[in-house]
């Protein structure tokens, strides 16, 4: 033990005391003796076979290692512990390791051994295995021991090689499997023999171990593999270790060389500007006669004069016995039209494949919505889902992504080069007007206008108000019969009626045609109200964006709109047209209609009539019998007329009035005859023909004679005229 012990001015005193400490302490470790052993005996025992410090043992680096055979990676093993005194009553302790488990606890079977139970971690992958035995100082003095003990697993490993086929071709690669009971102790190497009639290497491959062969030389050649193992095994009656399982040797017949494919990382290569002048960075299988900084010519054909279709420059070899290189493409080509040969002067040494493109185009874009079929124009709805085809050249290779807008996969989907079709879902609160078509991450030129619904809503958002509460127009269904004034007839509309969680209708556009006639049918006047837009209220999804100046705000007044009559001022029996319809212009489908009747209903009505009376029967009071039939009198009487309830404008057959009746006004004989001027009151019964005006009533009623002064009643027919 050396003792390095620097002098520093003014501490010499302290310098001399550490070099005393140092020399003594150098002292007592050279004459301190070494540690005593703390177990004369430890057994390790496996399922069947159990292994002693005593007689299993082997020096690995001048080291004594405890050797086992193991058959599994978490072997589990019993332990016997037999210390070499039981004077310490202090229990003999197993330290815990990241190699092991302790499954059970170091338990005395006093004065015999110590016995615990654990299972490995990993076996094939443990490196110096080793176990840890302390026992602490007890209570008499006796100090605390510890021992280690090395261990050593082994393995029993085979490996067999049984080809199905040993025929081999000059400078051409073939893949063997392995068999073998411990696939993961078989030593795999990344590096090719050299200098070989066939050179190998050993792999493994999805758990598989698989033997590689390239051949050098033509004729009947042995190959001759010599396998190393991970761990060793014993040899020699367990006195040796030894890492080389028995060669494994096979003959071959070796045949001239054929042409072999090459694999390339890259099934898609795009023919642009920068492919044809800088060339694209692959990685190609390793040839083996390829020579570094060096172009070779990739044509169609295997024989000479082929097209050119790439040239291929080689820059430097990799780990993975592949070749990194520069592809420089020239034309294009398909995987199904045939292979490629990579040619060194005319010559073909190699096949490949890989397809050559042209640069992603988009010739047009169609779309089709639910329902429809496939058109030019790029309108979408929000909340829509359509169909969207690209149509061009390279599309298959093509990454389209549609901005803030979802691709619905679907079985019908269409993908090829000239042809893609996707299937998006527009969000109903989408807030662009466009959404942008990208392939790779750049825009495309093409992108999908987003338009607000305008489909029609049926009618139910407009109500009408003449007189009453507001009414739904869609539910008013024939004439309407009102038999008051119509001081206004007034239109409101509900703007929260259109659009609903589910169903986005848009903006309405209407068209009001109204018409006002007489009783007659003639017209009185015509007015037309075109493009009353009605947007969506708050309730909308899409309310922000249907704000306009053009919405229409507040009702509709009929009166304001007309000039010579107003509602207030119609006859009885006239009749208001209001006919609303949507503006087809502004669709793409059929709108609603619906056509409201307002008549001005009336149940009596009063007017004027001149009759002219013939054959009336009379009787006068003080008579018994009525006299005969007189001569032809006047009536003049003002009358009240029924109409019926449920028929427009059309009279019931009986009239109730008062007047003056001339009897036998006409006789001009010299005493007069009959002849007297009388007040009654008479009702009478007319025929049903509409607008004559010469009927033919019968009478009946009584009053008063006023020359005569005697009341009076009287019967009969009469020639009415209507003035």
């Amino acid at each position: 033990m050396q003792c390095p012990v620097r002098f520093l001015p003014g501490f010499s005193w302290l310098a001399g005391l550490a070099a005393l400490l140092c020399l003594s302490l150098s002292a007592e470790a050279q004459t301190a003796p070494p540690s005593p052993p703390l177990l004369r005996e430890l057994t390790l025992r496996t399922d069947t076979t159990r292994y002693a410090l005593s007689r299993n043992t082997i020096a690995v680096q001048g080291e004594p290692h405890l050797y086992f055979y193991y058959r599994q990676d978490d072997e589990t093993a019993e332990l016997q512990l037999y210390p070499l005194s039981w004077q310490s009553k202090a229990p003999v302790r197993l330290r815990r390791s990241a190699d092991f488990v302790l499954l059970d606890s170091v338990t005395a079977v006093p004065g015999q051994f110590y016995r615990t139970k654990i299972r490995f971690k990993d076996l094939p992958a443990a490196r110096f295995l080793q176990l840890t035995f302390t026992q602490a100082n007890d209570s008499a003095g006796r100090p605390a021991l510890t021992q280690t003990v090395n261990l050593l697993p082994i393995t029993r490993t085979t490996l067999e090689f049984k080809p199905n086929d040993t025929e081999l071709f000059v400078g051409e690669e073939k893949v063997f499997d392995l068999s073998s009971n411990n696939p993961k102790n078989i030593r795999v190497s990344s590096e090719w023999t050299k200098g070989q009639d066939i050179d190998w290497r050993i792999v493994q491959e999805k758990g598989q171990l698989r033997l590689r062969v390239v051949p050098n030389a033509l004729g009947t050649r042995l190959l001759t593999v010599r396998p190393q193992t991970e761990r060793p095994f014993l040899t020699d009656n367990n006195r040796r270790l030894s890492y080389g399982l028995p060669p494994l040797r096979q003959e071959f017949t070796v045949k001239a060389s054929r042409l072999r494919f090459l694999s390339v990382d890259k099934k898609e290569i795009t023919m642009d500007e920068l492919a044809r002048r800088k060339g694209v960075e692959i990685i190609l299988d390793n040839g083996r006669t390829f020579d570094l900084k060096r172009t070779y010519r990739i044509e169609d054909q295997e024989e000479a004069g082929g097209a050119l279709m790439a040239e291929l420059f080689t820059r430097q070899y990799l780990t993975n016995d592949r070749v990194l290189c520069w592809l420089r493409v020239y034309n294009t080509h398909r995987q199904t039209e045939s292979y490629l040969y990579i040619k060194e002067n005319d010559q073909a040494k190699y096949i490949t494949n890989f397809n050559i493109s042209p640069k992603t185009a988009i010739s047009s874009v169609q779309v089709r919505h639910r329902g429809g079929d496939w058109g030019p124009s790029l309108n979408v709805n929000p909340g829509e889902t359509v169909d969207v085809r690209l149509e061009g050249e390279s599309l298959q290779k093509a990454r389209f992504h549609f901005e803030d807008v979802a691709i619905i996969p679907s079985d019908s989907s269409i993908r090829s080069d000239a042809a893609v079709v996707y299937r998006v879902q527009v969000p109903q609160t989408i807030d662009k007007r466009r959404v942008t078509i990208f392939n790779a991450g750049q825009p495309t030129g093409y992108a999908l206008a987003v338009k607000e619904f305008q489909r029609p809503h049926p009618l139910d958002f407009v109500a009408v108000n003449f007189g009453e509460s507001p009414r739904v127009i869609n539910r008013l269904n024939g004439p309407v019969l009102y038999d008051r004034t119509i001081s206004d007839v007034v239109f409101s509309f509900n703007p929260n009626g259109i659009d609903t969680e589910t169903q986005l209708y848009g903006k309405q556009y209407l068209t009001f045609d109204i018409r006002t006639q007489n009783a007659k049918g003639e017209l009185i006047e015509m007015r037309t109200i075109e493009n009353v837009v009605v947007c969506p209220g708050d309730n909308s999804v899409r309310a922000a964006f249907y704000q306009d100046k053009q919405c229409q705000v507040g009702n509709i007044s009929l009166n304001n709109l007309l000039s010579s009559r107003k509602t207030y001022d119609l006859d009885d029996w006239s009749t208001i047209i209001i006919t609303i319809r949507h503006n087809q212009s502004q669709y793409q489908e059929p709108g609603f209609t619906q056509k409201l009747e307002l008549v001005l209903k009336r149940r009596i009505k009063f007017d004027i009539d001149v009759s002219f009376p013939g054959g009336l029967l009379t009787k006068y009071k003080g008579e018994s019998s009525y006299t005969s039939f007189g001569g032809i009198s006047l009536a003049m009487l003002g009358q009240l007329s029924f109409y019926h309830p449920e028929k427009i404008n059309r009279l019931r057959p009986y009239k109730v009035g008062a007047g003056f009746v001339a009897l036998n006004a006409f006789d001009l004989s010299k005493n007069g005859g009959n002849r007297d001027l009388g007040v009654v009151i008479l009702g009478s019964i007319y025929p049903t023909r509409r607008d004559a005006k010469l009927t033919f009533p019968l009478y009946l009623g009584g009053g008063y004679l006023l020359s005569a002064g005697k009341p009076f009643f009287l019967l009969g027919p009469g020639i009415g005229v209507r003035l």
